[in-house]
């Protein structure tokens, strides 16, 4: 077998993040605010002169520093990336979604963790579906969206 195959081939998260703040800062002023127990996090379409060429959805992390000390803020930061990798192609596209962990996530095993993050992925493309239906009728029917 190929060692380059698609199934054997790693999945990235490099092209998938939010990278500069402008976006974090665009996605928090344009995006809507979810919670759960263990997190929340905010879903925003991604803007259309974003620069962003394949309008792929992407992900971003953020961790306040009333969390802990450094070393625990990036090892959840880390062990969120590796869950986010796993499931990368859940992320919706077109959206930007950037989550904000709390102090739980530390003690959480990581199995829980991922599961927590599939089901925000879930809901998340559940809410872009949502979303992207009116705008689509809009545009079928003839008629301008409005912003």
């Amino acid at each position: 077998m190929n060692s380059t195959s698609n199934s054997a081939r790693r999945q990235t998260l490099k092209s998938s993040r939010l990278r500069k703040h402008a976006d974090y800062l665009r996605a928090y002023a344009a995006g809507r605010k979810r919670q759960s127990v263990t997190m929340s996090w905010y879903l925003a379409p991604q803007s259309q002169d974003s620069g962003h060429a394949s309008q792929a959805g992407r992900v971003g992390l953020t961790v306040s520093k009333a969390i802990g000390k450094a070393h625990e803020r990036n090892r959840m930061k880390r062990r969120m990336r590796e869950a986010l990798r796993r499931h990368v192609d859940l992320v919706p596209q077109g959206f930007d979604l950037i989550f904000h962990p709390r102090r739980g996530v530390l003690s959480m095993e990581f199995t829980q963790l991922e599961g927590e993050i599939v089901r925000i992925l879930e809901i998340a493309r559940n809410d872009a579906v949502r979303s992207a239906k009116p705008a689509a009728t809009t545009l079928s029917a003839g008629m301008t969206p409005t912003p």
